[in-house]
């Protein structure tokens, strides 16, 4: 071989592995990412779940069937309160 081809084969033999090091490099930042967005949507979903608990709860306290089911409640258990402390 002429030097000009051995010139050529240093020239794209380093242009190629540089290329394959920064391929890899980068790579690796975006496995990193992605196990990063993955722990962002797991945890993005956990705080859905909570808000819709809260949500409802709060629905539970503030509509009018709730409050007459919870005041039911109440009535009965304290009906039935009475008839224990009564029947012994």
């Amino acid at each position: 071989m002429n030097v000009a081809e051995w010139i050529l084969v240093v020239i794209l033999s380093v242009t190629l592995f540089i290329f394959l090091v920064v391929g890899i490099i980068l790579l690796v930042k975006l496995i990193k990412i992605a196990n990063e967005a993955k722990k962002v949507v797991i945890k993005g979903q956990e705080i859905a779940d909570k808000t819709g608990d809260v949500v409802e709860n709060v629905k539970g306290m503030t509509s009018v069937g709730s409050l007459v089911k919870n005041f039911v409640d109440r009535y009965d258990n304290s009906s039935a309160k009475k008839s224990k402390k009564g029947g012994k």
